[in-house]
């Protein structure tokens, strides 16, 4: 603290921002794009494009899949029902089979099962291929993979500690920062660097805020569980039943035989419960039996909390038993709030978009943040550099971890998509695959970094990347009946917004490697113009 209050602030901002700065970004460009992650996981299964155009009411969905559980699991100790919407158009039903016996007194594990069926009809879209779809994308960026999930999520935690103290200390260390927001001088090196960091921050700070401050408290159990088992004396049951309520715990099997009640009126009651809104997934406990339970939860809407109420009803008669979740007490209330602002599912598609941008202005923070280190850190050494000597290893590491990041992440998450169109529909471990491919990639782009991290490196990236992204949508016309020839003029925007979506993230990344090599150009001019002078005296003398 002896050179002052704001300049120890400059300090706790560089290195908290610049020790994490890689693995933000990951966090960041995954949770950003985890906002659409139905649309991607529905544009990632081309044989359900054609369900995506054509709607289907949600009692109508519920009839059919359960008659579809009564044909598949009618034994089942326990039916799932999850209905469809506009951004995911199948319908999943699941079953938990009843225990079967397996040696001598000792009984099998039970194994969950789940399909996709068509909504309309009910028929299994078993000829889906298997993919992660935009689920892998949004466990990426808390549970990373190939590592345990626990381990994961204290990593990211940690990191978004970092985070949330970088952004307060840049806040108090640029004292004209909305000044600087209205500022940008281009080609001036170091400062336009600072420049476009300071502007992408403040573009979007109370985005940058929310998410990262949310995003803790998503963990907050994790990293504080002290709390809860003071204040609730260790009895986690009410802990969970007041912070999680759920509608009532579910009746075990009786054995005796017993028809389901119709679901139909059941959902009409809820909707009128919740004042029009719907249903979003079903719970049968015990289906087929006198003992049968049924809990409705309602679709996510309009409200910010992320836990939606539930109602449960009597299987064979349809009388309801208990309601949950209409009022929360304050805890839960907050905690439902703040994990649902995180997770934007109450958001609309304009809103949703508003959140895209943001979350790509994120991105850009983090990515100019540490090219601005590098920049600096090179113009350090200039008189080194100028006199003959060897760049510092540490600039070197930094600089090619920034290719690495910055510019081969976009190349895998384009290889992801391409490796869903291309691998063989009915391979094993399909889904395993297409990650295997997304690490592979860019796993090969970081490693060609260390190699050679210089401009050229950051345009060649940028310009894979670039051919990558804008040739998904041709990719797509090859592989699907979804192209935005068919989808633009049916207004089927769930697909028609990713062909779109990447094709304007490739223009991006192409216009950035086309500035670069602008910036070689310009700089290799005066070079060759001293050069040719040098030589032009040499043959005078």
């Amino acid at each position: 603290m002896k050179e002052g209050f704001r300049q120890s602030m400059a300090w706790l901002h560089t290195w908290t921002g610049l020790l994490v700065c890689w693995v933000l970004f990951l966090v960041f460009s995954a949770g950003t794009a985890t906002y659409f992650r139905d649309e991607i996981t529905l544009w990632m299964k081309p044989e359900l494009h054609a369900s995506a155009m054509t709607p289907v009411p949600v009692a109508q969905a519920t009839e059919t899949a359960i008659q579809a559980l009564q044909q598949r699991a009618p034994d089942a100790s326990r039916w799932f029902i999850t209905l469809p919407t506009e951004r995911a158009p199948a319908t999943r039903i699941g079953w938990s089979p009843k225990e079967m016996e397996g040696g001598g007194e000792k009984k099998g594990r039970r194994r969950f099962k789940n399909v996709l069926i068509d909504p309309a009809t009910g028929a299994e879209a078993a000829e889906a291929r298997e993919t992660r779809g935009g689920e892998f994308l949004y466990r990426l960026h808390f549970d990373l993979h190939y590592m345990s999930p626990l381990t994961a999520r204290w990593i990211v935690g940690v990191c978004a500690m970092f985070m949330l103290v970088a952004i307060i200390s840049g806040v108090i260390t640029h004292r004209r920062i909305f000044q600087d927001f209205f500022t940008f001088r281009p080609g001036k090196g170091q400062r336009s660097w600072l420049d476009a960091h300071n502007a992408t921050a403040v573009l979007a700070l109370p985005y940058h805020l929310m998410i990262t401050y949310t995003g803790l408290v998503t963990l907050m159990f994790m990293f504080m569980p002290a709390a809860s088992t003071v204040a609730y004396k260790g009895d986690h049951d009410t802990f969970s039943a007041e912070v999680f309520p759920s509608a009532g715990k579910p009746r075990k099997a009786s054995g005796e035989a017993a028809p389901l009640a119709p679901l139909r009126p059941m959902l009409e009651q809820a909707e009128k419960h919740w004042q029009g809104q719907h249903a979003g997934s079903i719970s049968i406990t015990a289906p087929n039996d006198a003992n049968a339970t049924v809990s409705i939860t309602r679709a996510a809407g309009k409200n910010l909390s992320h836990k939606q109420p539930a109602m449960q009803f009597d299987g064979k008669t349809g009388a309801l038993l208990s309601t949950s979740g209409d009022e929360l007490i304050d805890g839960g209330s907050t905690h439902g709030v703040m994990y649902g602002l995180h997770l934007a599912r109450f958001a609309g598609p304009l809103l949703r978009a508003l959140f895209f941008i943001s979350g790509l202005a994120g991105c850009a923070m983090v990515a100019t943040g540490a090219l601005l280190w590098a920049v600096k850190s090179r113009q350090r050494q200039a008189k080194t550099l100028k006199a003959g000597g060897r760049i510092g290893f540490g600039t070197r590491l930094v600089e090619a971890l920034n290719i690495g990041a910055i510019a081969g992440l976009p190349i895998a998450y384009a290889a992801y998509f391409w490796a869903n169109r291309l691998l063989p529909v009915g391979m094993e471990e399909r889904a395993e695959s297409e990650i295997t491919v997304f690490f592979a990639v860019w796993g090969i782009a970081a490693l060609l970094a260390q190699v050679m991290p210089n401009r050229a490196m950051w345009r060649i990236q940028l310009g894979a990347g670039a051919f990558a992204f804008m040739a998904l949508p041709l990719v797509n016309l090859f592989t699907s009946q979804a192209h935005l020839g068919v989808t633009l003029p049916q207004g089927a925007w769930a697909l028609a917004g990713f062909d779109l979506t990447v094709l304007l993230l490739g223009a991006g990344l192409g216009y950035a490697a086309w500035r670069l090599g602008r910036g070689q150009a310009k700089a290799a001019r005066p070079a060759a113009a001293a050069a040719a002078n040098t030589k032009a005296m040499q043959e005078a003398a």
